[in-house]
């Protein structure tokens, strides 16, 4: 029996991802500064009928000039594209846009347990647990190959990354950068993904695109709806996925007009993080990756186990793979690594578990250093997703590269 799943995503100037955008900008100054900066920046921001708000906390401890937090802020959400107060926020107005920052230094009990000078001495910087997943769901057709994501997460990110270009080359003046997606995918009855079934998407529009139709709202939501078709979710989803046809819902209420963003919803850092992984389809251990340096295991461990996921189910030996791997602050090796392959690994769950301690070292130093998880490229990642993207050659999303003598590793000693 055919079967349902859906995955949502939201658009860089999603309040929530704008103070993730402006977390990650904070450690990626950090890091420009000093590379072995701790940083964990919680940002909120709030749309006012007055002015907005900008709030930054958190702490940091680094060598080197403290970084401008509040310029980093402002020049951020600038770049998303709120500056103006009449679509939700002008960052760049000292009058319209308050920051506030309230950012101390790490606390030293947690800095004896990061501190180290061997791979073994080098802890967690916090308890916690991390999950990884992959899967062959993209692998069908070209242009998502390569993947091994979700399919439901990796449309829904696309329609929303497509929307995020749409604002920054203002290919469509009147489309804002507030915006969700969601997308719903009918698996067939050997559970494989067979065609996309509805498409949501919402996109917060200049409040004066009515005018156009004499106020009529109603044309002027037939207008947008055709224009986010055609511009968004038919470039976003390869064709393939189209080719039964789709339910296509813009603007559920009929108009997302301005004022939008952080005036109609306030956002917090780390509120996303479903959005930033794997859509539901793969658990996740509950902590946020956004305002984090890589001694945050939530965050770096998160990375490498997607890694390690992804070189499983690419080295051909299952076609789903979970990897869940724990800590306890301060200690360096894993207190648990648990793997399911739900059924599909070629060989048993545990024999794919010592392949993977074989392979891969989860502790946090070599986790860094395998990574470069060092390097200040984390602002790519606050919007868009986290996983499911091509690495580059400017070494962004390391963790989805897949390594030739790490598969050649993992398929040895099979027969």
């Amino acid at each position: 029996m055919a079967t349902l799943f859906t995955s949502e995503s939201v658009s860089a100037g999603h309040p929530d991802k704008v103070c993730d955008a402006i977390s990650d900008a904070i450690v990626d100054s950090c890091l420009s500064i000093d590379p072995m900066s701790r940083v964990a920046v919680e940002t909120m921001v709030k749309g006012k009928e007055d002015k907005a708000v900008i709030i930054l906390a958190g702490e940091v401890s680094l060598s080197g000039q403290t970084p401008d937090y509040e310029q980093i802020a402002r020049d951020t959400a600038a770049k998303i594209g709120y500056t103006s107060h009449e679509i939700g926020m002008d960052a760049t107005s000292q009058e319209l846009c308050e920051v506030q920052v309230h950012i101390t230094t790490q606390s030293p009990n947690i800095s004896q347990g990061v501190d180290g000078n061997s791979d073994d001495d080098v802890g967690a910087g916090d308890q916690g647990m991390m999950f990884g997943y992959a899967c062959t769901e993209t692998e069908v057709e070209d242009e998502l190959s390569g993947r091994y994501f979700p399919l439901p997460a990796a449309l829904a990110q696309r329609i929303c990354r497509r929307l995020d270009m749409i604002v920054q080359n203002n290919e469509i003046a009147w489309i804002r950068p507030d915006g969700k997606s969601q997308v719903t995918v009918e698996y067939d009855d050997s559970g494989k993904p067979s065609h996309v079934h509805t498409v949501v998407v919402a996109a917060q529009h200049d409040s004066k695109l009515k005018d156009r139709f004499d106020g009529n709202e109603e044309l002027e939501h037939q207008f947008v709806t055709d224009e986010i078709r055609k511009h968004v979710v038919e470039h976003a989803i390869p064709p393939h996925w189209l080719r039964n046809g789709y339910r296509l819902v813009v603007n559920g209420t009929g108009r997302f007009a301005d004022p939008g963003g952080p005036y109609s919803d306030a956002g917090i850092t780390g509120r996303k993080i479903i959005v930033d992984t794997y859509g539901g389809m793969g658990r996740h251990g509950g902590g946020a990756f956004s305002g984090k340096d890589p001694t945050k295991v939530d965050r770096s461990a998160a990375y490498y186990s997607r890694w390690a996921a992804k070189h499983i189910v690419a080295s051909g030996l299952a076609t789903r793979c979970e990897i869940q791997v724990a800590y306890v602050i301060g200690v360096s090796e894993p207190v648990s690594l648990h793997v399911n392959s739900f059924g599909t690994g070629i060989i048993t769950d545990k024999e794919l578990e010592q392949k993977i301690r074989t392979v891969f070292d989860f502790r946090p130093s070599t986790i860094i250093r395998e990574l470069k998880l060092r390097d200040p490229n984390y602002s790519i990642t606050s919007a868009g997703g986290h996983f499911g993207r091509p690495s580059t050659e400017d070494g962004n999303f390391e963790w989805e590269r897949l390594d030739g003598s790490r598969i050649t590793a993992l398929q040895s000693s099979l027969n």
